[in-house]
């Protein structure tokens, strides 16, 4: 008959004489982490931004798409893929939802007979400049913990950890 021999426990597992007392969490090794700090920020805010956008039915991405073909009249929707890092397949529900809900039309695109571009209609252009202004009044309220400078530094930083070097 073999003898099954239990894993020990590792030396990195506390034994319960060894757990922090209530109330104090050591969280310096997690708090040393950039994925880590980055998804808090991006909670606090996500959390907020998500209530604020409720009652225009958006979502990030939604309104990360109808913000770019609010600026951009006619994009592709390869473009949108490439700009948000999303693939085709899950952007084209997002279209398909967006254009049902009469925000944007599809129109041939003018130099590409391939393409279509996407247009906001006009009830879409007015739900998007009131999506921004209520996204911009929670970035404020946000960053206002931060001075200008260090503002300016943060979003900089950021993008130097996701935009290709």
């Amino acid at each position: 008959m073999a003898h099954i021999r239990l894993p020990r426990q590792p030396p990195s597992t506390p034994r319960p004489s060894q757990l922090a007392p209530t109330g104090e969490v050591d969280t310096t090794f997690l708090e040393s982490l950039l994925g880590y700090n980055a998804r808090r920020a991006a909670l606090a805010v996500i959390e907020v931004f998500l209530q604020r956008m409720a009652p225009f039915q958006l979502k990030p991405v939604d309104f990360s798409v109808l913000s770019l073909v609010a600026h951009n009249p006619g994009i592709t929707s390869r473009q949108l893929c490439t700009t948000l890092g999303i693939l085709p397949p899950n952007l084209v529900g997002m279209v398909n939802a967006l254009e049902k809900r009469g925000l944007i039309v599809r129109q041939p695109h003018p130099h590409d007979g391939r393409a279509m571009g996407l247009h906001l209609t006009p009830g879409g252009g007015k739900l998007a400049r009131n999506a921004e202004k209520v996204a911009a009044a929670l970035e404020a309220e946000v960053a206002g913990r931060l001075s200008a400078s260090e503002l300016k530094t943060l979003m900089r930083l950021l993008k130097k950890v996701y935009e290709p070097g």
